[in-house]
């Protein structure tokens, strides 16, 4: 029995050496942002992917998927993927980063709030003693997408446009408000050029009187 395990061994030894690189570490995700950091129904976006090689050769990214796993407004299972639009495979050198977009959509009654994005590289590594690319693991990031609700939606574009008619209802008010400053400026013209007139008639009418007097006066008598 211990000559049939000590065999065994021995045969088992340089299996394992080989099936041991197949599966490594190639690379990490450093960063993975969206361009927005609120989303509305039906709108499209795209995710920055920041891929890092720190083995002691070559990497390469074979494939880049985000996927979605969410809820529709009737409660059911909303799942898509979406791929990275780089032609891939894509190549990165030792110690060196590389930047990845992952376009995505979002339906029309997607159900809104929080919900995580599952970002997943395949990459493999290269051995450049054997000159073939081995199978790596599969670096993962998880960033949180916003969905807001259609309601506020409604509402901002509602309180956009009372604003609209608010500042029309001032305008208006206000070019009341200079037409009324029009009308009492004309209108105390009018009061000031009557008394005007009236002082001009009435001092007409006194020189009139005056001077029948004073001819009444100067006249001769027979």
């Amino acid at each position: 029995m211990t000559v049939c395990k000590k065999r065994l061994s021995i045969l088992l030894t340089p299996l394992a050496l080989m099936v041991i690189p197949l599966i490594v570490q190639a690379a990490i995700i450093t960063t993975c942002t969206l361009d927005k950091s609120v989303y509305n129904r039906g709108e499209t976006g795209f995710i920055t992917v920041t891929i890092y090689n720190d083995k002691d050769d070559k990497i390469r990214v074979s494939e880049l998927t985000a996927a979605i796993d969410y809820y529709y407004d009737d409660g059911n299972s909303y799942l898509q993927t979406f791929f990275s639009s780089a032609d891939l495979p894509i190549e990165i050198q030792q110690g060196q980063s590389e930047d990845f977009l992952i376009p995505f959509s979002l339906p029309n009654n997607i159900a809104h709030g929080y919900t995580e994005l599952l970002v997943k590289a395949k990459t493999d590594l290269w051995n450049n003693n054997s000159q073939i690319w081995f199978m790596s693991d599969h670096p993962t990031y998880q960033p949180v997408l916003y969905i807001e609700s259609p309601y506020k939606q409604q509402f901002e574009n509602q309180q956009a446009i009372n604003d609209q008619l608010q500042q029309q209802i001032q305008e208006l008010q206000q070019q009341i408000s200079e037409l009324q400053a029009v009308n009492n400026t004309n209108t105390t013209m009018m009061y000031i050029f009557g008394s005007i007139t009236v002082a001009f008639a009435l001092m007409t009418v006194f020189l009139m009187i005056l001077n029948r007097r004073s001819k009444g006066i100067t006249q001769p008598a027979v």
